[in-house]
């Protein structure tokens, strides 16, 4: 059975002295990706939600548009390949790009063909889905305290979709770029209706993480940590508030800053966290 973390040994030193520690350690571990009947890549990840973490791949990838191209979803009982057979014929895309995302993030969508807007995205409006800073510093806790698998073992990050008041998906992986990827598979094995969408990340956005985010259809997205300058352009173009360096009370906007709104006086709210679902692995 496929697990996120396993127990190791380690000595721990101080000055001279030396002491002899047991802790657990986020796992990692290849994982191929086969597509009707053909392997396609082999992911680099920690081995839980894989099933959502295949088609999520797949879906950012512009492959599959939603659940009903998906004739089935399987973790082999070794735990080391998700198969996947759809209803349609597709083919493997002839070169895989390696991406700047950690444990070696590849994607298939070259840079100079990202479009301005996808097509089958709605029209963004830059004024609408307005957030005061207290409830994005809510959020931000909010993504903290669903840190289930780093409080065990730490080295794991974590993404979140939100609607502005509650957590509706959680992604955590060693690698960034996976969270979300599994965060968009639960999204097609488990459809929720939203009216936006947040994404919150502690990982660093990079141009493959934007490119994801705005596949799901955020229209704000948030880190703990810094975006790159890509990011910031593709941001700009798709009509997406960036922000960075968020902390719970402080944060940096980096595009489309008309989405913030002041704070009411003395506002006091209560973000409502609930854990989804995990889908079944095998």
């Amino acid at each position: 059975m496929n697990t996120a973390n396993q127990p190791i040994e380690y000595i721990q030193i101080e000055l001279d002295h030396w002491t002899k520690q047991g802790a657990q350690i986020i796992v990692e571990t290849p994982v191929s990706l086969t597509v009707n009947g053909e392997v396609w890549l082999t992911f680099m990840c920690t081995p839980v939600d894989l099933e959502a973490l295949a088609l999520g791949f797949l879906f950012n990838e512009g492959l599959i548009k939603s659940i009903q191209d998906v004739a089935s979803v399987r973790l082999c009982a070794s735990g080391d390949n998700v198969d996947v057979w759809l209803h349609h014929s597709v083919e493997q895309p002839r070169r895989w790009r390696r991406t700047s995302g950690c444990t070696g993030g590849v994607t298939a969508i070259e840079e100079d063909a990202l479009p301005v807007k996808p097509e089958d995205q709605p029209e963004i409006i830059v004024n609408g889905s307005g957030l005061t800073p207290g409830q994005i510093s809510i959020l931000i806790e909010a993504l903290f305290e669903s840190q289930e698998i780093y409080r065990q073992t730490g080295g794991v990050h974590t993404s979140a979709l939100s609607d502005g008041q509650k957590i509706i998906a959680i992604g955590e992986d060693i690698g960034r770029h996976n969270t979300l990827d599994k965060i968009a598979g639960r999204c097609l094995l488990e459809p929720v209706e939203m009216q936006r969408r947040i994404l919150l990340t502690t990982g660093r956005i990079s141009s493959e993480m934007i490119q994801k985010a705005n596949r799901l259809g955020a229209s704000v997205v948030i880190s703990r940590t810094s975006p790159s300058s890509l990011s910031i352009n593709l941001a700009q173009r798709w009509g997406i508030t960036l922000i960075g360096y968020a902390r719970r009370n402080r944060f940096r906007v980096y595009t489309h800053p008309q989405r913030i709104k002041k704070n009411e006086i003395h506002e006091q709210t209560e973000l409502q966290t609930t854990q989804p679902r995990h889908p079944t692995t095998g």
